[in-house]
């Protein structure tokens, strides 16, 4: 079977997609789209979202539908019990991330913003959502000390290195989302436990963290 998932670098549903792959040595053709392009995504589920899993021509949108899927492939590996202190943690940094990382998104090179169409489509659709990016990007000093904050609580919650439960679990993919979409912000403080978890999880998914964009 020759499978193909579509992805903006930038997106945390993409990165939870491509995690699954990772996680479960499953080979996959990785492929960007510009993110202006309306059309493809439309033509393969109906709508303009990605992540979207290509299995021979047999289309398959939302991220844990595709997570859901690979994972029943063979032996599982998500076989941890979820922690809601996890949920709780991500649900209270993402007012801070947000607003620091979509301004620093649109400045990044990646593939989806390849033309310049594709990047001022970016910035005309997500700017409303947050405000104007240039203020974020200029001063949001408290925002970054929210998210160094919300770091040191997180970092007694980690079991370990390979599972912030101890186990594989979708607390994994939701976190090392979060904590993926953290990493192109300059200034960003890790505690140990949380640098070694972040590290463990992108080596383990073999989804590259964004630190050399941080901005």
């Amino acid at each position: 079977m020759t499978r193909t998932l579509y992805v903006y670098e930038h997106c945390p549903f993409c990165v939870k997609a491509r995690m699954i792959f990772g996680l479960k040595n499953i080979p996959v053709e990785v492929k960007y789209l510009l993110n202006d392009d309306e059309a493809g995504p439309i033509g393969m589920i109906g709508k303009k979202m990605l992540p979207i899993l290509d299995e021979d021509g047999h289309f398959m949108g939302e991220s844990l539908d595709i997570i859901a899927h690979i994972d029943n492939v063979g032996e599982k590996v998500l076989v941890g019990t979820p922690d809601p202190a996890i949920a709780a943690w991500i649900s209270a940094v993402e007012k801070s991330l947000y607003k620091l990382m979509l301004p620093r998104v649109a400045c990044a090179p990646f593939p989806e913003f390849a033309t310049t169409g594709a990047r001022a489509y970016f910035v005309r659709k997500k700017e409303p959502s947050v405000g104007e990016f240039a203020a974020f990007l200029e001063e949001g000093s408290d925002f970054v000390a929210a998210i160094n904050a919300a770091l040191q609580v997180l970092a007694p919650q980690i079991r370990s290195a390979e599972a912030v439960n101890g186990v594989l679990s979708t607390d994994d993919i939701h976190l090392f989302a979060a904590l993926h979409s953290i990493s192109i912000i300059k200034g960003v403080i890790y505690p140990p436990e949380v640098e070694a978890y972040r590290q463990a999880l992108s080596r383990r998914s073999k989804v590259p963290l964004l630190d050399e964009h941080a901005a």
